[in-house]
């Protein structure tokens, strides 16, 4: 290791020197106080910035062990550090100038959710932080500006780490809110499974969003109350009681008038997967962390799964059991997503009938009068429902306007109007009871059984090579080298790095995983596993990007299965 002394040298000795020379710079230096490690030097000023990475030992940073003891604790510490870290550095940034992007100073842009980020890491064995950022390295044209680097690097940078990075310099109140936020949301997801909940909301909580564009609580919203048939209290470890609706495991409906906030409770449940800064409205919005949002993808691929349960005696005498396609009707694709939403351990399906194919979710009366059962080689997810439930404990929320043929089969019905929740469970019932309906007439031909996840991927070489190149599309898709994995339909991912850390984990399943031995739910979770005991760095070797977030193993799963060309063992 060497000494700050020696960088600043070495940068007085290449000051307007041709860009290149910035090379020398690699590798890393004692600050007082924090390592300076330079990770990667850019090309030129127009290039991608220089990686950096700062390591301030447990010492200096002097976190208190209490806010890094349990992971959900740590998680919610590195996150509030990387946000106040961007805070006060985006307030530095290109104050160094020159061409290009020479005095950018950034690090990852953290949304509404907590979510684990290689941007900041908290070692939970001595207490160290660890920031890994961007900056680009100031130039004159494509002539070193070695001065503005030395500002960059010897006067603001140090500022940064003292004021954000170091316990006594932070505003400690703060940080203890995060992490006693983050203890009472964890304890709130212990009590669910105890009461056998799959979702609670909270009294008093702002689900409607600012915009189509912003995830921040829309101004003047109608706060969220609980109907008193399904109020439940908390008794916090912070000490204060927190009511809300709880959510049984089951069968739950929510219905309602056109823009009354069905979709926009199901769309608050959906992110519940995941805790919510303070302030967000949705802290204590709380959805089963498996729990998967649902809905048609015309188009997808589908490799290998097991869509019999729902479709069955398919013309030519296509293989259900075990299904190929490039190009996935609406109907099989969101078979394909419930068969496979179960192979990821999912526990808590979420439909909205507005994403879903109709013909997978329901068949009227007239339909079956026409068409009939031993002719429709679709079986509708209304005659499964149940069955889903009680044979394998999965359940289901789902948001319907338009058919009450869902009455009969639901544990509880919610209608929500004007933004406002009521229980009208026993009011729908009798109501369905009177109807003549058919949903009663119609049996399954065949009983459910669990799918057949044996699904054995064979690795394609083109997912790795000694130069493999992953890029993000938006939140729309990730490209490893020429494979392009369309991720649109998949909603629960709600930040561009998560897709950018899928595309990190599919090439480290092809590369060391995938045999055509070992079945796909057994790759993926050895994947998880590996991510949980040693971190980014046992995914992405010893240089981990900057900008990577954590996705669930439900996302890792819809990554996989979105691979192209991919072939499964005989």
């Amino acid at each position: 290791m060497k000494t700050s002394d020696e960088l600043r040298a070495l940068l007085q000795r290449i000051d307007h020197k041709g860009y290149p020379a910035y090379k020398d710079t690699k590798g890393i230096y004692q600050f007082n106080g924090y390592i300076l490690d330079i990770e990667h030097v850019q090309g030129d000023p127009f290039a991608s910035p220089s990686k950096i990475r700062l390591i301030v030992a447990g010492k200096d940073a002097g976190l208190p062990k209490m806010l890094y003891d349990k992971k959900h604790k740590r998680i919610a510490v590195q996150d509030y550090l990387l946000r106040q870290f961007g805070k006060y550095v985006s307030k530095l940034s290109f104050t160094a100038h020159g061409s290009g992007k020479s005095g950018l100073m950034s690090v990852s842009r953290c949304g509404q959710e907590v979510i684990e980020r290689s941007g900041c890491e908290i070692n939970e064995k001595d207490g160290s932080v660890i920031i890994r950022m961007e900056i680009g390295f100031p130039a004159n044209g494509r002539t070193i500006n070695a001065g503005e680097l030395v500002k960059i690097l010897f006067s603001l940078l140090p500022d940064a780490v003292k004021n954000e990075l170091v316990f006594r310099n932070m505003n400690r109140k703060d940080v203890q809110k995060a992490a006693e936020l983050a203890e009472n949301q964890e304890y709130i997801r212990m009590e669910m499974k105890k009461r056998d909940l799959a979702a609670f909301v909270a009294d008093g909580a702002i689900l409607p969003r600012e915009s189509g564009v912003s995830q921040k609580p829309m101004k003047n919203a109608v706060p969220f109350c609980s109907p008193d048939s399904m109020k439940i209290t908390f008794e916090l470890p912070s000490g204060e009681k927190l009511t809300g609706m709880g959510i049984k495991k089951g069968i739950t409906l929510i219905v309602g008038g056109g823009y009354h906030g069905k979709s926009t409770l199901l769309e608050a449940l959906e992110r519940g997967v995941y805790n919510h800064v303070a302030d967000d409205g949705r802290e204590y919005v709380l959805t089963d962390a498996t729990a998967v949002k649902l809905r048609a993808e015309d188009g997808r691929c589908i490799t290998g799964t097991d869509i019999s349960m729902f479709i069955r005696n398919l013309p030519n005498k296509v293989n259900t059991e075990c299904f190929y396609t490039e190009d996935a009707s609406g109907s099989t694709s969101q078979a394909a997503n419930v068969v496979e939403a179960v192979e990821a351990g999912s526990n808590v399906l979420l439909i909205d009938e507005d994403t879903s194919a109709t013909n997978f979710m329901i068949r009227d009366e007239l339909m079956q009068l026409v068409v009939t059962k031993d002719r429709e080689p679709i079986t509708p997810y209304i005659d499964r429902i149940r069955e889903l439930y009680h044979e394998f404990g999965i359940s289901t929320i789902l948001v319907v306007g338009s058919s009450g043929a869902y009455f009969k089969k639901a544990d509880t019905i919610i209608q929500m109007d004007e933004y406002q929740a009521f229980d009208i469970t026993d009011a729908a019932k009798e109501q369905a009871k009177a109807y003549e309906g058919t949903d009663e007439k119609e049996t399954c031909l065949v009983n459910i059984k669990m799918p057949d996840f044996r699904r054995c991927m064979l690795p394609n070489r083109s997912f790795f090579d000694d130069r493999t190149k992953i890029r993000v599309n938006g939140s729309e898709s990730v490209s490893i080298n020429k494979n392009t994995i369309d991720m649109r339909a998949v909603e629960q991912l709600v930040d561009m790095e998560q897709l950018r850390m899928l595309g990190y984990i599919c090439k480290y399943l092809h590369e060391n995983v995938l045999n055509g031995k070992t079945t796909l739910q057994t790759a993926v979770e050895k994947a998880k596993t590996v991510l949980d005991e040693k971190g980014f760095t046992s995914i992405c070797g010893k240089t981990v990007p900057c900008d990577l977030a954590m996705p669930r193993i439900q996302e890792m799963f819809a990554c996989m299965d979105r691979c192209r060309n991919i072939k499964l063992s005989d």
